[in-house]
């Protein structure tokens, strides 16, 4: 059952489309995430959904009701809470004042807030630090204390834009989890934006990936990283090797295309059902660095077997990275295990025709 929907968005600033007519729902519980680069439209997107932003067209229906084309609903009567990427707390007031702040505003009495806020505050682990300033405390529990703002009101809605980007990086990594797995217990539908794309792959129940105002696709974590959409998609999520040529061949009744590369004259790949494969068609042969298997000897004869010279070696700890130079073009290749070769030498490298897939 969808509890936010968007119909028809269109946002413009000046001559300039943010949002370009997208459509887009979101299921009640679920923890949605708008992942692309920076201008793509995704915070764009997250304001109208606040009511910080009034876009030229469309609507938007929250639990139902619409927010725009039945009288623009104010942010403060939509049932929202939003948790801002500078954390937005004051400075000025004491942890437990920052909380409670909205709920001041509508008159509940004292005791009840005490209550919620005293929820609120051991929901997010920040019991005991109610009366420390922000000053006092760590870049992650002041993010906490803007969390518990948003939350201490029992929102409808959670929207979170870019929240731990001003963390380092293992306490950010620790965030995604403890936001994940916060916001599934409460049960809230949240819409979450960011340009990290580990970020999204952790936290999401699905993503929608977006570039310049318009959704490029929509899916799982799993779904869009192993089937992209299209070449922006596979490069934004993850790595990819893109290998540029022609489909020469279409075997009959097959999911399997040929393409000729610049170094060879057949390289075997799975079609993408979402791509438009025809004879001649220029494509890009695309695989993960994971997915490509490398060996110091031939291990046997066949397809997607390549000869190559290692230009790069970088041991990473937990994985080997290699840059392979097969012809003019250059293979990255991720390995669990360290191989005797350096750079310079050379190095066979099977192309796993289940893992190569065509993309545009």
């Amino acid at each position: 059952m969808a509890f936010i929907e968007i119909q028809n968005l269109f946002k413009r600033y000046r001559k300039v489309v943010a949002v370009n007519h997208i459509r887009l729902e979101v299921k009640q519980g679920e923890m949605l995430t708008l992942l692309g680069p920076s201008g793509c439209g995704k915070t764009t997107t997250l304001r109208c959904i606040a009511g910080l932003e009034r876009p030229e067209e469309g609507d938007i229906l929250i639990d139902g009701k619409s927010m725009i084309l039945g009288g623009f609903v104010q942010p403060s009567k939509r049932g929202i809470g939003m948790v801002f990427q500078n954390y937005a707390v004051w400075p000025h007031m004491k942890v437990y004042n920052n909380i409670i702040y909205g709920l001041k505003l509508q008159k509940i009495s004292k005791q009840k807030i005490r209550e919620r806020a005293q929820q609120v505050l051991e929901l997010v682990g920040l019991a005991g630090l109610e009366d420390r300033y922000p000053g006092q405390l760590s870049g992650g529990q002041q993010q906490r204390v803007a969390l518990a703002r948003a939350l201490v009101r029992n929102p409808k809605v959670l929207l979170l834009d870019e929240p731990l980007s001003n963390l380092d990086a293992k306490l950010r990594e620790k965030m995604r989890f403890e936001i994940k797995s916060l916001v599934k217990r409460m049960g809230i539908t949240s819409v979450y934006v960011t340009h990290d794309q580990a970020e999204a792959m952790v936290i999401s129940d699905r993503i929608v990936v977006m570039n310049s105002g318009n959704i490029v696709q929509i899916g799982t974590p799993l779904a869009i990283y192993e089937a992209p959409a299209n070449r922006f998609v596979a490069d934004f999520i993850g790595t990819m090797n893109f290998i540029s040529g022609e489909i020469v061949d279409m075997p009959r009744d097959s999911d399997t295309v040929y393409v000729r590369t610049e170094f060879c004259e057949k390289m075997r790949c799975r079609t993408n059902v979402i791509a438009d494969t025809t004879l001649g068609a220029k494509v890009n042969a695309s695989i993960r660095p994971e997915d490509v298997e490398a060996f110091t000897e031939a291990p046997h004869a066949g397809e997607n077997l390549f000869k190559g010279v290692i230009a790069h070696k970088a041991y990473l700890g937990n994985f080997l990275y290699l840059f392979v130079t097969i012809g003019n073009s250059m293979i990255r290749v991720q390995i669990p295990h360290h191989i005797p070769q350096e750079e310079g030498e050379e190095l066979y490298l099977f192309l796993n025709p289940e893992k190569c897939m065509i993309l545009r």
